[in-house]
């Protein structure tokens, strides 16, 4: 069938996701179930079957990086699983995001984009060097607690979640400060602003910007979770794929939600592939 004609008529039922793991990841199963109580067809796919081609990217319309521990996070969070995938398949990842596919990661899935250059793109779709880092907490420890997200800027992952609504997901990392060189940080944040580019901001339980414990990173700005300019790569600290039904809320008992907190990151980007392709 030509792909044209297919991508035309895809439905909810036809989305394959690839959700591409490796030696550490440990998050593949919550992701996984989100995809698939959404309507959409998940696979996990580990990197080496994507390496040697005996499964390609052109067959998914969508990738996702879960949470974990990729390669033991040795010489620094998802570096080593970044340096793979830019080694054997950097152009074809570069023209999959540059046909406006979605590419996400979620916690080391994030720390994985920005070492792989594709997020926050500054300098075009795949930096040749990382243009940012995910740094050790501030507190110089895992911090692993709720969390208060300020919804910022919308991209294919989160429009369907109101601009400025105030979300609660659940964070588990020691490593989630994003940073920059300090002598362009405050400029790249700016840009970041002017780009659309900041996604989603911690806050206290009103939304209103707050330190530590709110802000489990001491990230400048709050700032836990970005986009690249186009809008369809993205990256967050936090796991919607955790509370993506109420029930695994930690105070579901005394709020009530018709649906989880993370849902909505999952069904936009389904929506915006339905709409796109």
């Amino acid at each position: 069938m030509d792909l044209r004609k297919r991508e035309k008529e895809m439905k909810r039922g036809d989305i394959r996701v690839a959700i591409v793991r490796m030696e550490g990841t440990n998050c593949e199963e919550e992701m996984h179930r989100a995809f698939q109580k959404s309507g959409a067809r998940p696979e996990m796919v580990h990197l080496k079957e994507l390496a040697s081609g005996r499964k390609h990217l052109e067959d998914y319309q969508c990738l996702m990086f879960p949470g974990g521990f990729s390669a033991g996070d040795y010489v620094r969070s998802g570096a080593i699983f970044a340096s793979r995938l830019k080694s054997t398949m950097g152009g074809d990842l570069t023209r999959y995001v540059e046909r406006g596919y979605p590419v996400g990661g979620v916690c080391n899935g994030f720390q994985v984009l920005v070492e792989l250059g594709l997020l926050p793109a500054l300098q075009g779709t795949l930096a040749e060097a990382p243009e940012a880092a995910l740094a050790t907490n501030d507190s110089g420890r895992f911090e692993c607690r709720p969390t208060y997200i300020r919804h910022a800027s919308p991209c294919a992952f989160t429009h369907r979640i109101p601009r400025g609504q105030v979300r609660q997901m659940p964070v588990a990392h020691g490593e989630g400060k994003l940073s920059f060189p300090p002598e362009r940080q405050p400029r790249i944040l700016d840009q970041l602003e002017e780009n659309g580019q900041i996604v989603f901001r911690y806050t206290d339980p009103r939304g209103h910007p707050a330190g530590y414990p709110w802000n489990p990173s001491g990230t400048p700005g709050g700032i836990t979770g970005i986009c690249n300019p186009q809008g369809n790569v993205f990256g967050m600290m936090p796991h919607p794929e955790r509370v993506y039904d109420p029930w695994t809320h930690q105070d579901w008992t005394r709020v009530p939600r018709r649906e989880g907190d993370g849902r909505a990151v999952f069904e936009s980007v389904l929506t915006y592939i339905e709409k796109k392709f």
